[in-house]
């Protein structure tokens, strides 16, 4: 079983225009009025004549276009030489100016590259006060003033002062330590006597105290255990009360009422809800039955369908199939009346080739036109 396929329904339409293009030929091949023998001279004439006309009209284009870039590059030889003037006179105007009216001595910065500034300039150091001898110029320095020895004399007198000055500081340090020392030592043993005295009083309160804390833990013990009593006995009696509640409550007895919710009898408590009754389960049983009823009907009416469209399918297959052989039938049968129409054809130009020769061959050459024009007539 075959199915037409896209590139079945191409090969049919190559097939269709090649049938009218056959179709076209014939029709200008038997008709006599166009048909003729040879080559069409008229419109080889015609297509010479454009082609020499193409050829002059893209000469004649060449030729404007090779006069517009000789003009183009002469045009730009001209601008090219009057820039190159005009660059040179300015050029020439700018260093006029600057020789006339820009000259080194004006300058702002003339002093940092002036030939003379050596000869100008002061000397480095005129005395030790000179306000030009600034820190980074590094012109005079530590121990190098031009009053060196009268500063190294007063120096030398001003370290013997302050060599006296400190023995004399020296002497007074160590009177008033040993002073300060015979002072620490009376403090030092009246702060032991002191602290023999307190440490004795705190070994009094702390037996004190001691006897005072065993005492309030004694009864402290007592009425923990007191307490513990009476808390385990509490606890067990909750404990029944607790048990006792929940074997008469709803959660283990599983009584369905407690399940249900104040917002409508469809509803449920989630956390008291125990699970479906046998009437809704024998529901739900139910409604899947029905459910798969629907199911297998579907199914069986998909498969009708298909089973529907698979024979539509197959008739229209078989029926493409019987169209194409019969247009192979047509096919031969045009193939086969063309070739007889060629075969007759070209036996009639045979025999018209062979009267034409015998009459140039037995008639005068004047007589052959007259001849011809009578017999088609």
């Amino acid at each position: 079983m075959e199915v037409a396929q896209p590139k079945d329904l191409e090969q049919e339409f190559r097939l269709a225009r090649r049938r009218h293009a056959e179709l076209c030929r014939q029709k200008w091949v038997f008709n006599a009025r166009s048909r003729i023998i040879g080559g069409d001279t008229e419109a080889w004439d015609v297509q010479v004549h454009d082609q020499k006309i193409k050829e002059a009209t893209e000469k004649a284009r060449h030729e404007t276009f090779a006069a517009e870039m000789r003009q183009n590059d002469k045009i730009t030889c001209i601008l090219e030489d009057r820039e190159r003037r005009d660059r040179k006179n300015l050029c020439k105007a700018i260093n006029d100016f600057q020789q006339s009216f820009q000259k080194p001595e004006t300058r702002r910065e003339f002093d940092l590259s002036d030939p003379l500034a050596l000869k100008k300039d002061l000397p480095a150091r005129q005395s030790d006060n000179d306000v030009r001898n600034t820190i980074s110029g590094m012109q005079k320095f530590m121990g190098e003033d031009l009053n060196f020895h009268e500063r190294k004399k007063f120096q030398e007198e001003q370290n013997r002062e302050w060599s006296l000055q400190q023995q004399r500081e020296w002497e007074n340090a160590r009177a008033h330590q040993k002073c300060a020392e015979d002072l620490y030592m009376k403090t030092r043993l009246q702060f032991d006597q002191t602290a023999m005295h307190l440490q004795n009083l705190e070994s009094a309160t702390r037996k004190a105290v001691c006897a005072a804390v065993k005492e309030f833990n004694k009864s402290q013990a007592l009425e923990s255990a007191e307490r513990k009593i009476q808390e385990k006995k509490q606890e067990q009696e909750d404990s029944l009360a607790e048990i006792s509640s929940l074997l008469r409550g709803d959660l283990l007895s599983e009584n369905p009422q407690q399940a249900a919710s104040s917002f409508g009898p469809h509803r449920v408590v989630p956390d008291r809800w125990k699970g479906m009754t046998r009437e809704q389960l024998e529901q739900i049983r139910l409604v899947q039955k029905q459910q798969v009823q629907e199911k297998l009907r579907l199914q069986e009416e998909e498969r009708q369908r298909d089973m529907d469209w698979d024979r539509r399918r197959v008739q229209r297959a078989r029926a493409v199939l019987l169209s194409e052989r019969q247009q192979q039938r047509q096919q031969r049968d045009l193939r086969r009346a063309l070739d007889c129409s060629n075969f007759s054809l070209a036996k009639e130009q045979l025999l018209q080739k062979k009267y034409m020769k015998e009459v140039y061959t037995n008639h005068p050459t004047e007589d052959y036109f007259t001849q011809f024009n009578t017999r088609s007539r």
